[in-house]
């Protein structure tokens, strides 16, 4: 017979809607944080042979995958706001890998492009993405790095649900309510 807690409910199916009360302040924002960082160092490292710096990998992969793209869908694809996607497309515009031109539709659009040099980093920033996360995934089984992936799809889907679009209403920002 399984344990019994006090309340007379079985121990094991109380654990499945245990509280996160009991993991508040264990550092699971410094956590991530800390791993995320750290991996972009290792990926920063990595790119070091392309001559690219953090943030700007993702601009080439995102150019290859859809060709191109309006700094304002870059930025919003990436996560990042428009004036620092401005300086990171200026940045790369400047080292030869993007160009911008008119927008054949829309004359007043300009579209980021890759140039033959930004379309040779591909495979080494593809290459080194994997090297990081071969490294980072060391000592765990495939199994386990499912299940992180899992959770950490779930983490910013629940992060993402609760985001604010903005106040409303008169509502608070969400830094004043902190």
């Amino acid at each position: 017979m399984g344990k019994k807690h006090k309340d007379g409910k079985d121990a094991k199916k109380s654990k499945k809607k245990k509280s996160h009360d009991d993991v508040s302040g264990a550092g699971l924002a410094s956590a991530v944080v800390n791993a995320a960082r750290s991996m972009r160092t290792v990926l920063s490292r990595n790119l070091l042979a392309t001559g690219l710096y953090a943030g700007q990998d993702g601009v080439i992969l995102a150019l290859s995958e859809k060709g191109g793209l309006t700094a304002g869908a870059l930025a919003t694809r990436l996560g990042v706001k428009a004036p620092t996607m401005t300086r990171t497309i200026g940045r790369l515009e400047a080292q030869g890998f993007v160009e911008r031109r008119p927008d054949e539709a829309d004359g007043r659009l300009t579209v980021v492009h890759l140039t033959e040099s930004g379309r040779a980093t591909v495979e080494t920033i593809t290459e080194a993405g994997r090297l990081s996360e071969e490294q980072a995934a060391e000592g765990l089984s495939e199994k386990d790095v499912r299940q992180l992936l899992k959770l950490l799809r779930t983490m910013d889907e629940n992060l993402h649900a609760n985001l604010p679009d903005g106040p409303r209403n008169g509502e608070k920002p969400v830094a004043e309510d902190i």
